[in-house]
């Protein structure tokens, strides 16, 4: 099982932002500490990363450094993902209550469940999971290669967790497979209605619009292209 540590910040909390700064920065020096920070923090936080990505892109390039430290800032699941990466590195969460409802929507027993009601299919887990979920997965995915893991399996029968948002896309692009979706959603991605993005269009007529493969059927389909976070800062690259 992996373990990540909560970092202890409260010493800091009443300093100034300047001076903060420069205590991150002594500390990232003397503790020999990368920072990570998620695209989806704000910018501040972004701004004193040393790396920023998405949390797969993120725990590879943890992987390549020196640093003897990992300090993540993101999610649970991203932290345990950049441990399984780094096992002899310590991995630190400012805030061990950042969670993720979507990696929350499934446990080991709930998997179990659904793997007694189809064992013929193949797991492919979402990396937005546990580190035990993982584990008793047949291969991960991200956004960016689910289509591609999914077409690469030998077995046309595939159970997909937890996101059947994203389950249903990939099922779109690999008609060939049958793929049985589990029941969770990212809510963030889950809120938003084709009618959202309707009527942005009729506002913005000339606008690109890009959705992430989490969202609703009707509104990734509605899009332009629909594609991961690191997808999305590629894409707004291509559109003039």
């Amino acid at each position: 099982m992996t373990h990540v540590s909560q970092s202890a910040t409260g010493q800091f909390n009443h300093l100034p932002e300047d001076e903060l700064i420069e205590q991150i920065d002594r500390l990232r020096k003397e503790k020999n500490a990368v920072i990570l920070a998620h695209n989806y923090q704000v910018p501040r936080v972004q701004d004193l990363a040393d790396v920023t990505g998405d949390s797969l892109g993120l725990s590879i390039e943890a992987s390549k450094t020196d640093a003897d430290i990992i300090v993540f800032c993101g999610v649970h699941f991203m932290a345990e993902s950049a441990k399984i990466l780094s096992p002899n590195k310590r991995v630190f969460l400012p805030h061990l209550g950042a969670g993720c409802a979507l990696a929350d929507s499934i446990t080991v027993e709930s998997l179990y469940e659904w793997k007694e009601r189809y064992p013929e299919h193949t797991v492919v887990t979402y990396v937005n999971s546990s580190a035990e979920v993982k584990a008793e997965s047949d291969i991960c995915c991200t956004s960016a290669n689910a289509v591609s893991v999914v077409r690469s399996l030998d077995s046309d029968k595939v159970l997909f967790t937890p996101d059947k948002n994203l389950a249903r896309w990939v099922a779109d692009q690999v008609p060939e497979k049958e793929i049985v979706a589990y029941d969770g959603v990212c809510p963030t991605h889950d809120v938003l209605r084709y009618a959202t993005v309707d009527r942005t269009r009729s506002e913005y007529p000339e606008a690109i619009i890009i959705a992430h493969p989490e969202c609703r059927e009707d509104v990734a389909a509605a899009a332009h292209e629909a594609c991961s976070t690191t997808g999305m800062l590629n894409a707004v690259g291509r559109y003039p």
